[in-house]
C-alpha cells in the first residue's frame, strides 16, 4: 500500500498536478492537508459531515488525522455542530418516495439528532410529512437550549395564487427534481421548539408577502434556466438560520433572492436586507454582462461577527460579470462590503451552490467550497494559511482524486462526490472538548502521505 501510494505522490510531484481534479484544470491530484502555516493558522479541530452517501461525520486535527467521529443511520441533511457540551448536533436525510407530496429540492432533509460524545443518541426532532413539511438545509440550538430549525412547507397552486402569483409564470404540469414529481411551493418557515419538541415559536416567509422591503416579492422568479423548481415552485429557498440573542434577531438567507435578512423575534418584520435591493423594486437588477445593483449572488451561511458585521458566502454562480465564488463581509451600518476574498483564477475557488464561512478567533476566515469538498483558511491579508480537500468520495476514503470522482455535468454542476456543505474550527480550549481524548489519531488512508509535509521539503 505504502509503495502505491509513493508512485502516487511521485507523478503528482512530477508533474506539477498540486491540487485537485477541480482546481485549475487538474485531473488528477491529492486529497488531505495541502498546506499548513503552522504561525499563522487557527491551532483547533475541524469538524465536518461528507454530504455524499457517507453517515460519517469527523473532526480531525491541524494535519487531517481522524480524532473523534460519530455515524448516523442517516447521510447529512446537511451539516453538523459541537455543541459546548461535547454533543454533536446533526441534520439528517430522511429517505423519500419518488412520488407527488415528497420535496426533493436541494437541500431537504427530515430530521435533527443530538449524539453525546460516545455516539449515543441522546435527543431528536423529525420534521417530515410528505405533502405538509419538511426540515431543510439547517438549525441553530439557541442560548436557552431551544433548537431553531430551518423547514418547507407546501402550499398548493391555487394557494399560490390566491397569494398575488401570475398563474402565466407557473408550469401548467408536475416538474421533476432528482425523480420526483413537484406540482406545488414548497415555502420556508422557521419553528423553534423546546428540548420536548414542543413548538413554542414560528415564523412563515407565506405570512410576508407583498411589496416593499419589508415584505417578499411572490413573483420575483430567476430565469427558467437555472433549474426546473428553482423559479417556480422551490421560490425562495432560504439556507440558514440564526438566533442573535443580543438584539432577539433571527438571521436568514436566501439563496434565490441572493440577500439576508434581520427579522425581529417579537414582531416576525423584516428589520434589515442586504444582498439584492432589485427584488424589492429599490435597484437596477442584473442584464447581460452588468450586475446591476446585485452585490451577491446565489448567497449561503451568513453569520452574525463581533464586530456588528455579517460574514457570508458569495457562491457567485449566474454573476452577469463572471462566475467566481468569495467571502464577504458586509457592515449593515454603512451597507458597504468592509472585506473581501477571491482566488486570482476562479478555478482555484468556486462551488456553484452551497458553501460557507467561520470567522476565527484569531481573525482568520474558515472558507467551504462545497463542491470540491475543498476546506481553506486565509487570513485577513488574504493568505491561504491552511489548506484541506476531503478525501472521503462518495463514502470511501482516497488519497488520490481523479476525473472519474466528479459528478455527470447532467447531474451536479462542477461537484465533486467529496461534498461538504459546511465545517466548523474549534479551538483546543472549547468547552464542548474540555476533558476530551483526542490523542488517537487516525488517518483517512493507512499509509496515505502528508502532502502539505511532501510539499514543504520542495
Amino acid at each position: 500500500m505504502r509503495r502505491t501510494w509513493s508512485l502516487c505522490l511521485a507523478l503528482i510531484l512530477a508533474t506539477g498536478c498540486l491540487i485537485p481534479a477541480h482546481a485549475y484544470e487538474a485531473t488528477v491530484g491529492p486529497t488531505g492537508v495541502l498546506a499548513y502555516d503552522k504561525e499563522k493558522a487557527f491551532a483547533g479541530y475541524t469538524l465536518f459531515s461528507p454530504t455524499v452517501s457517507s453517515k460519517i461525520t469527523y473532526l480531525i486535527d491541524m494535519e487531517g488525522n481522524i480524532v473523534h467521529s460519530w455515524e448516523s443511520e442517516y447521510t447529512p441533511g446537511l451539516h453538523s455542530v459541537l455543541l459546548p457540551n461535547g454533543n454533536l448536533l446533526r441534520a439528517g436525510v430522511i429517505p423519500r418516495k419518488n412520488e407527488l407530496g415528497y420535496c426533493a429540492f436541494g437541500g431537504a432533509g427530515g430530521i435533527i439528532e443530538e449524539f453525546d460524545w460516545s455516539g449515543k443518541k441522546v435527543w431528536e426532532y423529525k420534521m417530515f410529512i410528505p405533502g405538509k413539511e419538511v426540515q431543510h438545509h439547517t438549525f441553530d440550538r439557541m442560548p436557552n437550549g431551544n433548537t431553531m430549525i430551518l423547514g418547507w412547507e407546501y402550499k398548493s397552486r391555487e394557494e399560490g395564487i390566491a397569494k398575488g402569483r401570475n398563474p402565466q409564470t407557473l408550469p401548467d404540469k408536475p416538474v421533476m427534481a432528482k425523480g420526483t414529481p413537484h406540482d406545488g411551493f414548497w415555502v420556508d418557515f422557521v419553528r423553534e421548539v423546546d428540548k420536548d419538541g414542543k413548538t413554542v415559536w414560528e415564523w412563515h416567509a407565506w405570512d410576508h408577502i407583498g411589496k416593499g422591503p419589508k415584505k417578499l416579492d411572490i413573483n420575483y422568479k430567476l430565469p427558467e434556466p437555472v433549474g426546473n423548481v428553482y423559479p417556480n415552485w422551490d421560490w425562495s429557498h432560504f439556507n440558514t438560520v440564526w438566533y442573535l440573542p443580543k438584539t432577539d434577531q433571527v438571521l436568514l438567507n436566501s439563496r434565490n433572492f441572493a440577500e439576508f435578512y434581520l427579522v425581529n423575534h417579537k414582531t416576525g418584520e423584516i428589520e434589515y436586507r442586504w444582498g439584492n435591493p432589485s427584488v424589492y423594486g429599490a435597484g437596477k437588477a442584473p442584464s447581460w454582462y452588468d450586475n446591476g445593483d446585485q452585490k451577491v449572488f446565489g448567497t449561503h451561511n451568513p453569520s452574525l461577527l463581533e464586530n456588528g458585521n455579517i460574514l457570508l458566502f458569495d457562491n457567485g454562480s449566474e454573476r452577469p460579470e463572471g462566475n467566481r465564488s468569495a467571502a464577504v463581509e458586509v457592515n449593515p451600518k454603512t451597507n458597504e462590503i468592509v472585506w473581501e476574498y477571491e482566488t486570482k483564477h476562479s478555478a482555484s475557488f468556486y462551488s456553484y451552490r452551497q458553501g460557507a464561512v467561520q470567522r476565527l478567533p484569531n481573525g482568520n476566515t474558515l472558507i467551504i467550497s462545497t463542491h470540491g469538498g475543498h476546506i481553506f483558511e486565509v487570513t485577513p491579508d488574504k493568505k491561504v494559511v491552511w489548506d484541506f480537500v476531503n478525501p472521503v468520495f462518495a463514502g470511501k476514503a482516497k488519497c488520490v482524486v481523479s476525473e472519474d470522482d466528479a459528478f455527470p455535468l447532467k447531474d451536479h454542476m462542477n461537484a465533486m462526490l467529496n461534498m461538504v456543505h459546511r465545517a466548523y474550527r474549534y479551538g483546543a480550549d472549547y468547552p464542548g472538548l474540555k476533558g476530551k481524548d483526542l490523542s488517537k489519531k487516525v488517518p483517512f488512508v493507512e499509509g496515505c502521505p502528508h502532502f502539505f509535509k511532501e510539499y514543504a521539503k520542495r
